[in-house]
């Protein structure tokens, strides 16, 4: 009876644990974004707030407010000024709708004189019309969610920042594996974040610079704004960069300056495109040698799944879970040993906890 009592225990608590996590994880869902980033930025931060605590011994708590000051500083106030500059570009339309109608119209009547389709007949302008309200609804609800989010991560970080290696202790003894795999498991996840946390943004404003350069000399409208969406568009997979400057350089052919329209195509194709890979090269030795297939469907998943932050998460799943098919195929198919699974490497190697 004491063996039955047991299980009915260890089951009933099984079955509590997952009811309540699944309730709890749904409930989050809003604040995802803000979770994720707080333990991006918590893996990127996690090595001075070694430092801090264990070498300048300082307080948990200053050193802890010190790298949050220092997070919203580098992470959060140019992200918010991006926002921002989206948002007033936004507003400016609402105020000024003709600034945005006769570009549109001019080239409506360039495709028109050029091919015979008019874009300006009432079906599409009737469509367009229905849009309008429902893209200023998911702007409104972005921003808002968007600030939300970040009160979120501020809070969360914070705590991540005062609990520490106490909490990686926590998660690493969870995880299904021994001390030593759960150590390089642990160490490889903070890997991959700090790769894509730094390499993927890092990549994004490398291109967006090239292609706001390219912007400037070949005279297309609003270099800035395009120029910032241009780094946006890096994450998209596939097409990338091409989703911003191939349009431009059609704007650019149909309003008459074919030579701009040529420089821009040509700029686009030989030096924005292969900076992708150039810049990826260079850094792949500084950080996890991500395959670019595991990068590519990472985001694909991640975007579905966590939005904006699924740019990050998105390839970390992935390579994670290439990563436990790893270790099962080497500990349970090949029968390699625990002690042979994983060879530290001094380089890589994360403060003591």
């Amino acid at each position: 009876m004491k063996t039955i009592k047991e299980q009915y225990w260890r089951y009933s608590l099984f079955v509590l644990i997952i009811g309540l996590g699944v309730t709890i994880f749904v409930e989050l869902i809003p604040f995802i974004g803000g979770l994720l980033g707080a333990a991006t930025i918590y893996v990127l931060l996690r090595r001075q707030m070694h430092y801090l605590t264990q070498c300048r011994k300082w307080r948990r708590s200053l050193a802890a407010t010190v790298l949050l000051v220092e997070a919203i500083l580098c992470f959060l106030v140019p992200i918010s000024l991006i926002v921002w500059m989206f948002v007033a570009k936004i507003q400016h339309i609402a105020l000024e709708p003709q600034s945005i109608i006769d570009p549109f119209r001019h080239v409506a009547e360039l495709i028109r004189d050029r091919t015979g389709y008019d874009i300006l007949q009432p079906s599409n302008i009737n469509y367009l019309i229905s849009l309008i309200p429902k893209v200023g609804q998911w702007v409104l609800r972005s921003i808002f969610s968007f600030g939300i989010n970040i009160i979120v991560l501020m809070f969360v970080l914070y705590f991540m920042l005062i609990g520490g290696y106490r909490m990686e202790d926590y998660f690493r003894d969870l995880l299904p594996f021994n001390h030593s795999t759960s150590r390089s498991v642990m160490r490889e996840v903070h890997m991959i974040v700090r790769s894509n946390a730094i390499g993927i943004p890092l990549l994004a404003i490398i291109q967006g610079i090239v292609a706001y350069i390219s912007y400037v000399i070949f005279g297309v409208p609003s270099a800035l704004f395009w120029g910032v969406l241009t780094c946006f568009a890096t994450i998209i997979p596939i097409v990338g960069t091409a989703l911003i400057w191939v349009p431009l350089s059609v704007y650019l052919a149909l309003s008459g300056g074919w030579g701009n329209a040529i420089g821009l195509t040509l700029y686009g194709t030989i030096v924005i495109t292969h900076v992708d890979n150039v810049v990826r090269f260079m850094m792949q030795k500084k950080m996890a040698d991500t395959h670019p297939l595991v990068t590519i469907f990472g985001v694909i998943i991640g975007l579905a799944l966590f939005g904006f932050m699924g740019v990050i998460f998105g390839p970390l799943m992935l390579a994670i879970f290439i990563f436990c098919v790893d270790i099962f195929k080497r500990k349970y198919l090949d029968g390699t040993s625990d002690k042979l699974l994983f060879v530290p490497d001094p380089k890589k190697e994360e403060p003591a906890s």
